[in-house]
């Protein structure tokens, strides 16, 4: 039914968990994955209390990104290894995730997203957002959320 799976991150434990489920489904249907991760874009100065922070230069705040990326998509690589399912990771500097993780989705031709959703709901749903929420209303393209 499936044959190639998007499994976008964000590198915490409810994202390693949907990572799992997906080699799963997509062993269980002679499927491949693909693993995504969405850097932030470089920002120069934070603003907090008042105060006008200096960053980190671009070339280090772009260093950590990429070590964040290689470190959350390798444990994607990693969990197929395992269950020789066919798996490929890249990622991308965006300010908005959802959009994407809908743009990687048709870039690659997946035809299923697999993706955690952290749960929020009430005001910290609403001032935090959803990137989960967001990309189940904006794709074509099924998705599957875990929990």
């Amino acid at each position: 039914m499936f044959n190639h799976i998007l499994v976008p991150t964000d590198g915490s434990r409810l994202s390693a968990k949907a990572a799992k489920q997906a080699v799963k489904v997509a062993k269980a249907m002679g499927a491949r994955i693909t693993g995504f991760y969405a850097i932030p874009a470089y920002s120069s100065t934070y603003y907090g209390d008042g105060y006008i922070l200096r960053a980190p230069s671009a070339e280090a705040q772009a260093e950590f990104a990429q070590k964040q990326a290689r470190k959350h998509l390798s444990a994607i690589e990693v969990e197929a290894e395992v269950e020789k399912v066919p798996c490929e990771v890249f990622h991308v500097v965006s300010d908005s995730p959802y959009e994407a993780i809908i743009d990687a989705a048709k870039k690659k031709k997946c035809d299923l997203i697999v993706m955690a959703s952290h749960g929020r709901r009430g005001l910290s749903g609403l001032v935090l957002g959803s990137e989960t929420q967001k990309v189940l209303i904006h794709s074509k393209i099924p998705v599957l959320v875990c929990r």
